[in-house]
């Protein structure tokens, strides 16, 4: 993947999209977006289509798993991090048969942002 990676960020949470945000331009990466909500996430993704996604579970209009589905189907090669304070096994299960690459567990540190992260920068 290109050192300018984009990214999306979907939480209905505004200080965890912003905390993610913060890991991310840390990391070089300059072009973050950002979603409250499944409506509005969908509509960022098909406008700027970009490599790597932090997808919460639980959204007010939509679930992320289903999000998850769409934007795979869109762009396959989009890199998906599901976040959730839910880290059920079925969860955790349907979000890598959804083609999620890692799932989050809230709260999270900013190092297991990093190590999700490093990697694909390079």
């Amino acid at each position: 993947m290109p050192q300018s990676l984009s990214a999306l960020i979907v939480d209905d949470v505004a200080a965890v999209r912003s905390y993610i945000s913060q890991i991310l331009q840390q990391l070089g990466i300059t072009s973050v977006i950002e979603a409250a909500d499944g409506n509005t996430a969908t509509q960022l993704f098909s406008q700027h289509q970009p490599q790597l996604v932090f997808l919460d579970i639980q959204l007010p209009d939509i679930d992320g798993q289903q999000l998850l589905k769409l934007f795979k189907q869109q762009d396959q090669h989009t890199v998906v991090f599901m976040v959730s304070a839910f880290s059920s096994v079925e969860n955790l299960k349907q979000a890598i048969e959804n083609g999620a690459k890692a799932f989050v567990v809230k709260p999270f540190t900013a190092s297991r942002i990093n190590s999700l992260v490093r990697p694909l920068l390079h």
